[in-house]
């Protein structure tokens, strides 16, 4: 049986051959302590957190994993900054015009909008040291994986915990996966999600068309990663900026 530092090592060689998990850039605290790894520090992106998550659980010696990885924030914001824009988001969304929206401010929920008719759902945000904290009850997956890709977005944001629960409940599977990554790019102002092709298969997201620039490749890849139960993003996108 191994001993916990070569399972250590172990895991910490698969994260040297990711290349997207830079740790010289970005180093990594791990512990293993009765088949449980801890993972805590920053990482430069979404991509860097879900693969090391995938590849530390994936290892020989490890029955679970506690997930203490945050993202680096595109910008310092404030709670209530994050607390705000994303309620914002929320407000403007076409598809959350019948739901209610609570915020936890100064430890209290408060009402950011009752819904006009019968609610059909309701959204709940927290944010603390730039983490976001989603809960309520929402209609579809698509619904609950747009509430946390808006999550995502908003630019101080360093990690999303997408609690929000579907009633009644829903199968999910590749296709859902696929609507939604979809319906994200449509949604992104940044992307031209017309010249885009998604797929999906065992949660692995498969992105393919062109783009106009390297910047919008890999805001495209992003936005796949953002979606909720996305496992591994595959972007074969290919630009055309010459």
């Amino acid at each position: 049986m191994k001993s916990n530092r070569e399972i250590l090592k172990e895991i910490e060689a698969s994260f040297e051959r990711e290349p997207r998990i830079n740790l010289h850039a970005w180093p990594l605290r791990m512990e293993l302590d009765a088949g449980v790894l801890t993972l805590e520090g920053e990482v430069e992106h979404v991509a860097a957190k879900k693969l090391a998550l995938e590849l530390g659980g994936a290892a020989t010696g490890v029955d679970g994993i506690v997930d203490r990885l945050r993202v680096a924030p595109a910008e310092t914001m404030e709670d209530m900054e994050i607390r705000d824009h994303l309620t914002d988001a929320f407000l403007q969304e076409p598809a959350f015009a019948d739901y209610a929206i609570h915020a936890l401010v100064f430890g209290r929920w408060e009402s950011v909008r009752e819904a006009p008719r019968e609610p059909t759902g309701l959204l709940q945000v927290e944010a603390d040291g730039g983490i976001v904290t989603l809960n309520g009850q929402v209609t579809s997956l698509s619904h609950k994986r747009l509430a946390g890709v808006l999550a995502w977005w908003v630019p101080g944001s360093r990690d999303v915990v997408n609690g929000i629960e579907v009633i009644p409940p829903e199968e999910d599977n590749d296709d859902e996966i696929t609507d939604a990554v979809r319906l994200v790019l449509e949604k992104d102002p940044f992307v031209n999600a017309s010249q885009l092709r998604v797929g999906c298969r065992d949660r692995v997201v498969t992105l393919d068309g062109a783009v106009p620039k390297p910047k919008e490749k890999d805001m495209a890849e992003a936005d796949a990663w953002y979606v909720f139960g996305v496992d591994k993003v595959v972007n074969r996108l290919v630009v055309l900026e010459s």
